[in-house]
């Protein structure tokens, strides 16, 4: 049984563009049942907000601040970037080729065509999904910590912020939050696009609104001053006890997480028309422009450190927190805090967005327990609600950890971007394993420079998983280890145990799906000799 997808479909006057669209899923084997509501710019505007390099770099600037300093920093986020985009476009050129909301595993399974490769997918689509639930589940967590942190701006000694059931509570009416604006966002085409427009030109004002104040109160300001060009471009530091070589590696970490999460654009595949053009387009644009306001607000921020040691050590326990009351003020500070704290709760809006379509997906291809059921999409919402309201729960259930054992709360927030990392790769190493001429065609390709890119993007892969897994000392203590490895250890064995008892039986397997595959090919076929009768 022939169940390769033919080649992509060519607009003529005949044809709509949905109808083309529609018959490009219905050849990868699904119905188009989401509509395609966004556009290229509000889809941008998405891919940048998740990937919210900047807002992330200032939320988390103690790891590069630790871990390299001013150094690490600035030159660690130009060589990620390097690398990042050679990912972007790998991914981009699969997309381009097969489109659909599962995404990497599907790629994955679609290339290595055996048992092994499906496998393999099935592995792939869990880290996936995994990586997608711990970083909503992060994005939640850090916008708790940040109106915590608030309050403690104008109470030093304020003790709440530490209590394990202030955070719980907080971090569920975030959750909460962003499930109903899920919810409600999308009973109108129209609505959560011009939601992501709003936050994504927010984002992009409040990061010149940020730039300007920082370096105008540093200017002006008689008791502060800029530090200086060698503290920026050239200040090493190195709190880790590792040496500069680990270090180094490790403050990738920084510069890695704000760069990551950019195949958000890739599970709203089937919500955007021309999706073979559009989303490697969107997935490329999104990590660039991520890269270039980080870096430039990343500079920014180490000119405008005033007392290191303090912002290390920062009563609120969030250093970008302790540069911004340094050098606006406390009043000025809240205001900025505010605005930042609202954008990034829009921010996290999208980020379950993405997650919920993902895990839509992995139930659309029997990978998920009780898949039928959460496959589901609602005709009044007009999305998969049981797949928003089931990660919605396991995202809060992981709040539960606040309540004791903070350490493995950490470890699951920080795996995201190891697993994020690791089904980047699992697709891209099975193209270049099978060869690229497997690559079904697709409106996006790399050409002859796509074994190079696709090998930079394996590569970077590889190593820098291997180094987020080390802790931050060589000697740490059992609650300074990094626990990641034994928590992304832990989600291999239950998707494992999924797969023994459901998923080889139930994963990719279904009949609906193979047969419309045979006849979006026999469609096809007609529509290209419409096409190619009326050039002639």
């Amino acid at each position: 049984m022939d169940t390769e997808a033919g080649p992509p479909l060519k607009p003529c006057d005949s044809i709509d563009q949905a109808v083309l669209d529609a018959h490009d899923l219905a050849a990868l084997g699904h119905d188009q049942v989401l509509s395609r509501k966004f556009n290229l710019g509000s889809m941008l505007a998405l891919g940048f907000c998740v990937l919210g390099t900047w807002g992330t770099f200032a939320q988390d600037l103690a790891t590069g601040l630790e871990s390299g300093g001013p150094v690490g920093i600035i030159w660690g986020l130009l060589l990620v970037t390097l690398c990042n985009i050679c990912v972007a476009l790998s991914l981009g050129e699969l997309c381009s080729s097969m489109p659909t909301a599962l995404g990497q595993a599907y790629w994955t399974y679609r290339l290595w065509n055996t048992p092994t490769g499906r496998f393999a997918s099935y592995m792939c689509a869990w880290i996936n999904t995994f990586g997608w639930w711990t970083l909503t589940a992060s994005a939640a967590a850090f916008m708790t910590n940040f109106l915590l942190a608030t309050k403690v701006m104008f109470d030093n000694s304020w003790a709440g912020a530490s209590e394990g059931w202030v955070q719980f509570l907080l971090y569920v009416a975030v959750t909460i939050m962003l499930i109903l604006v899920n919810l409600i966002s999308c009973r109108s085409d129209r609505t959560l696009p011009i939601f992501n427009n709003i936050i994504g030109i927010w984002f992009a004002g409040l990061f010149v609104l940020m730039s300007i104040v920082l370096v105008v109160c540093v200017a002006t300001r008689d008791n502060l001053e800029f530090r200086p060009a060698r503290f920026v471009f050239g200040g090493w530091i190195n709190q880790t006890g590792w040496s500069d070589g680990v270090t180094w590696f490790i403050g990738l970490v920084q510069a890695a997480y704000g760069l990551t999460a950019f195949d958000s654009v890739i599970h709203l595949a089937e919500e955007i028309p021309a999706p073979r053009k559009n989303v490697p387009k969107t997935i490329y644009l999104s990590v660039i422009s991520g890269a270039i306001t980080g870096l430039i607000f990343m500079i920014i921020c180490m000119f405008c450190i005033q007392d290191l040691d303090r912002v290390l050590d920062s009563p609120s326990g969030l250093p970008f927190m302790e540069l911004i009351t340094s050098t606006v003020g406390l009043q000025g500070g809240i205001v900025l805090m505010v605005l930042f704290i609202a954008n990034g709760l829009g921010q996290a809006v999208s980020i379950m967005t993405t997650s919920s379509r993902l895990t839509w997906g992995f139930a659309r291809d029997g990978g998920l327990p009780w898949s039928q059921y959460f496959t589901h999409v609602d005709t009044t919402w007009k999305m998969p609600v049981r797949a928003l309201w089931l990660q919605g729960l396991l995202i809060a259930l992981v709040g539960v950890l606040y309540l004791g054992v903070n350490t493995v709360l950490q470890a699951i927030l920080s795996v995201s971007t190891i697993a994020l990392t690791i089904s980047y790769c699992i697709p891209i190493l099975s193209l270049l394993l099978v060869g690229r001429h497997k690559l079904p065609p697709g409106e996006f390709r790399l050409g002859r420079f796509g074994p190079t890119i696709n090998w930079i993007s394996v590569i970077y892969c590889m190593i820098t998983t291997v180094f987020f897994f080390f802790p931050d000392s060589p000697a740490p203590s059992p609650s300074d280890m990094n626990y990641a490895i034994a928590v992304f250890g832990v989600m291999l064995v239950i998707a494992l145990g999924f797969w023994i008892f459901k998923g080889h039986k139930s994963y990719l397997k279904s009949e609906d799906a193979l047969n419309a595959i045979i006849h979006a090919r026999q469609e096809e076929e007609m529509v290209e000799s419409t096409y190619e009768e009326k050039k002639s």
